[in-house]
């Protein structure tokens, strides 16, 4: 994966290892699309990474979705507001997660993450949505990761 040093000659330069281990953290990805007037969408999301992937689930029909898919490229963002500052960015390529067993796993990971367990309304909600075909899962390979720290 290919690495950017988001402000050099500030901050350690971030490994792979290390960036890994952030995106596990409880953050929220922000992800940035192009609507079909050509104009830019930012969205707050849960996610989760697994094998070098990001992960989201959002209903099918969201603007979100259908941006995202319209041009297959998004941008996205995560950092973490407490001191010392952290965050990854980048760009990937984005695709529906077709395998209806995976997204079922997929939403699992991401609904456990953010709310602590499966038995909570708003899982149940996800777990429905992907049952009923209403629901995606987006998975994005990025292309590069531009990180920074402002650990010493």
């Amino acid at each position: 994966m290919k690495i950017i040093n988001a402000i050099p000659g500030f901050g350690p330069q971030l490994t792979e290892q290390q960036i890994n281990e952030f995106l596990t953290k409880n953050l929220n990805l922000q992800l940035g699309t192009i609507d079909e007037k050509g104009e830019p969408n930012i969205t707050p999301v849960w996610f989760d990474h697994k094998n070098g992937k990001l992960y989201i689930a959002t209903p099918k029909k969201s603007k979100k979705a259908q941006n995202a898919l319209r041009g297959d490229t998004i941008y996205f963002s995560i950092d973490d507001e407490t001191f010392p500052y952290k965050g990854v960015k980048g760009k990937g390529n984005v695709k529906l997660v077709d395998d209806f067993d995976a997204k079922i796993a997929i939403a699992e990971k991401i609904i456990i993450k953010y709310m602590g367990s499966l038995e909570n309304d708003i899982g149940k909600f996800i777990i429905g949505q992907i049952k009923e075909g209403t629901q995606a899962i987006l998975e994005i390979t990025p292309k590069y990761y531009s990180a920074w720290s402002f650990q010493a």
